[in-house]
């Protein structure tokens, strides 16, 4: 008999060629599917809500495979985690029904992103946040970021390599913050495009960086040209934070915002 598993995975992503199993680089699902592998004693697949790319991390990443092995919860978890590196950890299992898909049942997503403005870069979380030397108004970065708000046409925020089959999005929330030298943009939506939130970032930092008004996020949106937006932001300060999934999966929810200093 075959049983479906659903887990919340969390991992720093700065040693790895990103979530994607790969032929010649080290992966995360690489990883999680030969420590979960060894317990069931038989080859899993591993299907996640959202492939981070390299660098990125998560906080709790999802994903879900079938097994025909009999296992308690005790064993799921703590016997994968005994084959992980510590940069990689199961933290929650449950037992899903069939209809349960880790990427077509979540039906939202959200990302933190985690920026230093100050003159110089830390050492101690040079791989946990990008870094911005010149001074930024986090208050005109979150009120541009409102104009993103509702169902649009992201292209001006999608990278080239990108293959979802259309650019349309829909975000239902996104907010900009700063405790101390610390600059978060929170972002949820239902769906995201191939460096979206990056490419977001790098335009909103031009804002505060007084390069651009406010409202010339509306005019990337309309155009639709990402040559015409900001750099993207590096990966290294960009974090899954969850999936949302219905509540009759009833899987548990342990997230909580990444925090630095």
């Amino acid at each position: 008999m075959q049983y479906k598993f659903a887990i919340g995975v969390e991992y720093s992503g700065t040693a790895y060629s990103g979530w994607q199993q790969q032929k010649h680089c080290v992966s995360i699902q690489q990883h999680l599917q030969h420590a979960i592998g060894y317990v069931a004693n038989h080859p899993v697949n591993l299907i996640c809500a959202g492939r981070t790319d390299a660098g990125v991390h998560a906080i709790e990443q999802v994903a879900h495979f079938e097994t025909d092995a009999i296992r308690d919860e005790r064993s799921w978890i703590l016997g994968p985690n005994c084959r992980l590196p510590k940069d990689i950890r199961i933290k929650w299992i449950s037992r899903v029904d069939e209809s349960f898909h880790a990427r077509f049942s979540a039906y939202a997503r959200s990302y933190r992103y985690i920026l230093l403005n100050s003159d110089v870069p830390s050492a101690v979380f040079h791989d946990r946040c990008s870094w911005e030397f010149r001074a930024l108004d986090h208050e005109k970065m979150h009120e541009s970021a409102q104009i993103l708000l509702g169902e649009h046409d992201f292209s001006a925020f999608r990278a080239v390599g990108c293959q979802a089959r259309s650019a349309y999005r829909n975000v239902h929330s996104v907010q900009v913050s700063r405790q101390g030298d610390l600059i978060y943009l929170d972002i949820i939506a239902n769906a995201f495009l191939y460096h979206m939130v990056r490419n977001i970032t790098g335009s909103l930092v031009m804002v505060g960086r007084g390069e651009k008004p406010v409202d010339w996020v509306k005019e990337l949106l309309v155009g639709g040209d990402r040559s015409l937006g900001g750099v993207t932001a590096p990966a290294v300060g960009l974090y899954l934070q969850r999936a949302y999934y219905p509540e009759k999966f009833n899987l548990p929810n342990f997230s909580k915002n990444p925090v630095l200093f």
